[in-house]
């Protein structure tokens, strides 16, 4: 079922969630009374609420004489269960999430007009419209991969917030090294690669005044335990990568890419972009390649020659010009030199 998805409609279930946290709390069935009076709702508001949880993906046992009981589905990306033990002071202080929604970053641009709180992470299982870069299609199989949007508020100039694109790539990379043990890459600007096939990509969009940043909202598509027949010949898991093809726990996982992205932000807060990007370009493979940079006046071609503090790549073209690019979709023509 697609929960219809509102600002009304996320406040909703951030209240029903009360109920979860109650229940996970207790073994075994607990009656409705218990939990009405525990919460200090009315019987009906606590039927509407169940029902909340209920459309949005959440799976309550409830049995006459016994009461209610909800025992969490293996895998699955619950608030409560990535909450647990999560220890962050920012980031996922507050998560919504959606069995199947069309785009977390849909949902992600209708909060921004409630000015969230900063650090709020909106998962989806399934997304139904999901989109890079570009405006171009990610699929998201369901219950197979991390698929979240993170709203930041970062005191920086408009000018600067190029570079959470970078940190959110290196953080998730760190987190997939220490959790895996696989070492992936990032090619300019987004895409995080795995045996020179893409694993995932960030799309970043910014809320903003000319000398003031709304809000950032970073997206990542994550394929962790997709199937070779649900991706592209161009495209890999975690799961096909890992010895034995064993399956990822998406919960721990996702959890370690939330702390990496807490402390990388952090260090950008306090110390600039210079040390995120100086990480960025360990795990860079478009830095010494030969280029093509299409963008929609047409096609460039040369050397990546660095990167600026901003996060723009510096490409040296074949007549000694050397000129800067935010954006562009790249191809690597040669190996890295």
């Amino acid at each position: 079922m697609l929960f219809p998805v509102n600002i009304q409609n996320l406040s909703k279930i951030e209240a029903a969630e009360r109920i979860l946290d109650f229940l996970n709390e207790k073994a075994g069935y607990v009656s409705g009374e218990e939990i009405v009076r525990h919460l200090g709702i009315s019987r009906q508001l606590f039927f509407q609420q169940i029902n909340d949880l209920k459309c949005s993906g959440y799976e309550i046992m409830a049995v006459p004489h016994l009461g209610y009981r909800w025992e969490p589905s293996c895998g699955r990306l619950f608030p409560v269960e990535v909450r647990k033990d999560l220890n962050t002071k920012c980031i996922g202080r507050k998560i919504y999430y959606f069995d199947r929604c069309s785009s977390t970053m849909d949902i992600a641009a209708r909060l921004v007009c409630e000015n969230p709180v900063e650090g709020t992470v909106i998962l989806a299982e399934s997304q139904t419209k999901g989109r890079g870069r570009l405006g171009r299609h990610w699929v998201s199989p369901k219950y197979k991969g991390i698929y979240f949007s993170l709203m930041l508020k970062p005191a920086v100039a408009p000018s600067q917030t190029a570079v959470l694109t970078f940190l959110a790539a290196v953080s998730v990379c760190e987190a997939i090294n220490s959790f895996t043990g696989l070492s992936c890459a990032i090619k300019w600007p987004n895409d995080i690669l795995l045996h020179n096939k893409k694993l995932g990509g960030i799309l970043t969009e910014l809320e903003a005044e000319l000398d003031r940043v709304n809000f950032v909202t970073i997206g990542l598509g994550l394929n962790v335990n997709t199937d070779a027949q649900e991706l592209l010949r161009t495209a890999i898991s975690l799961k096909i990568a890992s010895p034995g093809h064993k399956e990822i726990n998406r919960v721990k996982l996702l959890q370690e890419i939330l702390r990496r992205i807490e402390d990388n932000y952090f260090l950008f807060q306090k110390k600039g972009s210079a040390p995120v990007l100086d990480k960025w370009k360990n795990f860079n493979v478009t830095l010494g390649q030969r280029v093509k940079i299409s963008f929609l006046k047409g096609h460039v071609e040369g050397r990546a020659a660095g990167i600026d503090f901003d996060g723009g790549l510096l490409v040296r073209q074949d007549n000694g010009i050397t000129r800067k690019f935010m954006s562009g979709d790249v191809v690597h023509l040669t190996q890295k030199l």
